[in-house]
Parts: C-alpha cells; structure tokens; sequence
C-alpha cells in the first residue's frame, strides 16, 4: 500500500498547509532529503491548539495535539513534494513540548505524530530516529512544535 492509499485508509483530513510564520520556507529539498520546518497543532480552521501540557492539556491532549501537528507536517509534505508517495521514510523527528516544569512524559505526547507516520509509512520506514523535549514556552503558546526530516524515493 502507498502512502498515500495509507494515509486515505485512515479516513483523516489534512488541514490546510500553514504559511510561514516568519522569515523561513515551510520545507527545503536538498538531494535525497526534505527539511520540514516546526510546524504547530493546525486545525482544520487554521486555529492551533494552544496551552501548556500539564497546566490546561493532560497527556493525552498533548498527544492529540502532536497527531494535530503530524497532519500540519504530511500537508506540508503533500503541497510541496505533490505526494506524500514521494517519501521514502523518516529519518528524524524533534518534538518540543510546551510543558509545565514537572511534566515528564514527552516521549508519549510526541508519540501521537510519530503514530500517525508509522500508520502512513509503516513501521520500516515510518519511525526514524527521535527526540522529545519539554519547553518553557512555544510560539503562540501552541501546545507542540516538531520539526522532522524525511528520505526522498
């Protein structure tokens, strides 16, 4: 199965791809390889979900909120490549958590993007390798920032 008959077979919609939000290209090709910039949690609307993990989301809102930011991302991928058929795997993922000083668990809020992309790749090429921080702050107070980098077919 492509990626893309992948990603239909999950009956989710890609948000709108997000417009920069400063001085710099959503992504950038480069040989084999396309740098995807932080993307935040679009919604459908063009509104983020926003608010510190630990404070105003729980865990699992944060990792709804990381799923939210992984769609923003095949978006991206999808206006710019045509085709998320045109990925071959994921190499890395960063994922920033805007989380409270004594929340812990950023490997499982991360882990709702780094879900959605194993579901689209599949487990050989979908999970690459991966950190996953907490931050004082983000952007607009959006609730997850990640920025990945993927191997072109």
């Amino acid at each position: 199965m492509s990626a893309h008959q992948a990603f239909a077979a999950l009956g989710l919609a890609l948000p709108t791809a997000p417009k920069p939000a400063g001085v710099y290209k959503p992504c950038v090709v480069d040989g084999r390889h396309v740098y995807v910039s932080g993307h935040g949690p679009v919604l459908p609307d063009g509104s983020q979900i926003t608010g510190r993990v630990g404070l105003d989301l729980d865990a699992e809102a944060g990792k709804n909120a990381a799923r939210q930011v992984g769609l923003a991302i095949l978006a991206t991928l999808t206006a710019n490549l045509g085709s998320l058929d045109k990925v071959k795997r994921v190499i890395k993922v960063l994922g920033m958590v805007n989380a409270t000083p004594d929340f812990g668990n950023h490997p499982f809020v991360i882990n709702g993007c780094s879900e959605l992309f194993a579901a689209v790749w599949g487990s050989d090429h979908g999970i690459g390798v991966r950190s996953a921080v907490g931050m004082g702050s983000l952007p607009g107070n959006i609730a997850v920032e990640i920025e990945a980098l993927f191997e072109l077919v």
